[in-house]
Formats: C-alpha cells, sequence, structure tokens
C-alpha cells in the first residue's frame, strides 16, 4: 500500500511564478504524486500554471498531500520551498 502524508504551511508572500517553478522543479524529482491546495483549488505540483492557479496569496494556508514511496521526502521539500521561497520578493 501506497504511503502518504499530509502538511500545511502559512505563507509570507504570494505564490507567483518564481517559488511555483521551484515546486514544479522538485516534484519532478519524486516518485510520489504531490498535490497542492490552497481553499477549494487543488494542483498537482508539478505544473507550474496548476500552482500558481491555485491563488494562494501571503497569510494564507497550503497544504502539501504527497502519496508513494517517497511521500515523506516530497512533503518535506515541498513544505521548505513555501516556507522559504515565497518570502522572496519577484
Amino acid at each position: 500500500m501506497p504511503e502518504s502524508c499530509e502538511a500545511s504551511v502559512i505563507l509570507s508572500g504570494d505564490l507567483h511564478a518564481r517559488p511555483a517553478g521551484l515546486l514544479a522543479m522538485a516534484a519532478a524529482t519524486f516518485e510520489s504524486a504531490i498535490e497542492l491546495s490552497a481553499g477549494d483549488n487543488r494542483a498537482d505540483a508539478r505544473s507550474v500554471l496548476g500552482v500558481m492557479g491555485i491563488g494562494a496569496t501571503s497569510g494564507q494556508q497550503v497544504t502539501v498531500r504527497a502519496t508513494g514511496a517517497d511521500a515523506e521526502a516530497a512533503i518535506a521539500a515541498m513544505t521548505d520551498i513555501l516556507s522559504q521561497a515565497t518570502a522572496v520578493g519577484s
């Protein structure tokens, strides 16, 4: 049975193109399926446009879910990027 986990991060900045690109590139290195959600919006973390499309803004909670053999590592990488990259200006 595949492993799965979930974590949430409160954004310190908007989820714009730069952090969305970092997330998509990092997500592509994992075997696990990774999904980001903010409010009712969900996206595959491998899609830059999808990640930007969830419309997450500063102060909003983003939930990261991963399912697969490397789910824990994927969650750790995504939450690290979300907590650091969104604070960086475009």
